[in-house]
């Protein structure tokens, strides 16, 4: 696994453990689609969460928040709806779409972004 992958594992992996603390239940990760990702989609009490995690170990060209653009959110977007069309039984639940932003390298903190944006 290259060192840009694991990190991008890792910081999933830390950013599902920092939700489940705050008692959302894990439903998958890296869904993927032609045209889109989504790195954890989750439950928030009834809610389906579409979560991006986003990492940056230096500001040098924006924080992590900063880089999920209108480009980045569509591309979920796609993901989010190919995975209800595939998981009907989510499909009539609310949903939403959370970031978890972490900015870095000593002591990075994740920053939990709910209802980062909406597909509109």
């Amino acid at each position: 696994m290259s060192s840009r992958l694991y990190t991008g594992w890792y910081w999933e992996w830390r950013s599902q453990r920092f939700l489940r603390l705050q008692e959302m239940r894990p439903i998958t990760r890296n869904h993927r689609c032609r045209g889109g990702e989504v790195d954890l989609i989750m439950w928030d009490g009834e809610t389906v969460v579409f979560v991006e995690v986003r990492y940056r170990s230096s500001a040098d060209r924006g924080t992590a928040a900063e880089t999920v653009d209108h480009h980045k959110q569509r591309r979920i977007g796609v993901a989010a709806r190919h995975f209800l069309a595939q998981n009907p039984r989510f499909a009539s639940r609310p949903c939403r779409f959370d970031v978890v932003a972490i900015d870095g390298i000593f002591q990075p903190t994740p920053q939990w972004i709910k209802g980062a944006f909406d597909l509109t």
